[in-house]
């Protein structure tokens, strides 16, 4: 799955044909590729060497050309939850924190696709609705996502369409809550508890429950 991700943006050579907003991959250069993508790897450490919060978003703004002058971070950085900690030194912060800061730098330069590759690995249930929070943030402001992840709840939560990939093959793609109920490897937990109902996540049971 990570290999898929790493394909679309030409970090690894592959076979076929990668299409990205209707471009072949093949006629665009790497640097082309990011200006329109953002992506954050597993091990968001990986990102984060600056001094700062605010470092870092200046640092990803100049790698892409773009003037920081102006620009108000403190505000970018309330969605993300981090408008308090702009400048606090990034290792020094929570996992959700390191996690959100990552995420803030790789798409301050407002790309259009964003790539996350187990966002959620080491997160608890407050970092993960931070997390859901953030996916309606940049929904609202017309981004597409592309999530890798084992974590079948978080997905039910918030896919459109859902691609499973086993064995290097691919095994379904297409509505979530076909997904998350047809193939027992991959049901969530409310689908286990309520067999045949068609619900997928908590949020499917509320409106059905009488509590009278």
């Amino acid at each position: 799955k990570t290999t898929l991700l790493r394909s679309v943006l030409k970090m690894i050579p592959h076979s076929g044909k990668v299409t990205l907003m209707g471009t072949d991959t093949n006629n665009l250069q790497f640097a082309e590729i990011i200006q329109e993508i953002a992506y954050l790897p597993q091990n968001p450490n990986d990102l984060l060497f600056a001094e700062s919060v605010i470092e870092e978003l200046i640092i990803t703004l100049k790698n892409h050309g773009k003037d920081a002058e102006g620009v108000n971070f403190h505000d970018f950085l309330k969605p993300f939850d981090l408008g308090h900690l702009g400048d606090q030194y990034p290792r020094d912060l929570s996992v959700g924190e390191r996690q959100r800061t990552a995420l803030a730098a790789v798409t301050v330069h407002d790309p259009r696709i964003i790539f996350l590759d187990e966002p959620t690995r080491g997160m608890d249930y407050d970092a993960k609705k931070r997390l859901n929070f953030l996916f309606h943030h940049w929904r609202q402001l017309g981004k597409a996502i592309l999530l890798i992840t084992h974590d079948v709840e978080f997905a039910a939560l918030l896919a459109d369409r859902v691609v499973i990939l086993e064995n290097k093959k691919l095994l379904f793609c297409g509505a979530p809550r076909t997904a998350f109920t047809k193939f027992p490897a991959y049901q969530t937990q409310t689908a286990r508890v309520f067999p045949g109902t068609g619900w997928i996540t908590p949020d499917d049971i509320a409106p059905d429950l009488d509590l009278q």
